[in-house]
């Protein structure tokens, strides 16, 4: 297996470890987004000043607005984040180079 395809693996396994909590292992609820988020995300979530960060990722990214996270509504959020990571990573690359 490849580096991109265990990336990939790990980010659906890690999605259902979290979803099953409640017997659906199909979509998050914002119980277990608060989990995830809180175990795997840790220095995101502190970053936040929001008490209602949670909440608000919740609603932007619920498509069909039944209050839980599908995998497909969940991904925007890694897709998001890795992008803003990506962008630290070419500023710290573009200072270190100086």
């Amino acid at each position: 297996m490849t580096e991109l395809e265990r990336s990939m693996e790990s980010l659906i396994m890690v999605f259902h470890r979290y979803a099953k909590e409640d017997g659906d292992e199909k979509t998050l609820t914002k119980k277990e987004l608060k989990k995830l988020l809180e175990t795997e995300l840790p220095s995101f979530l502190k970053a936040q000043k929001n008490p209602k960060t949670v909440d608000c990722i919740l609603k932007d990214l619920d498509q069909n607005k039944d209050d839980k996270l599908d995998f497909e509504e969940f991904l925007p959020l890694v897709v998001g984040l890795s992008m803003a990571c990506e962008k630290c990573y070419m500023l710290h690359e573009k200072k270190s180079k100086k």
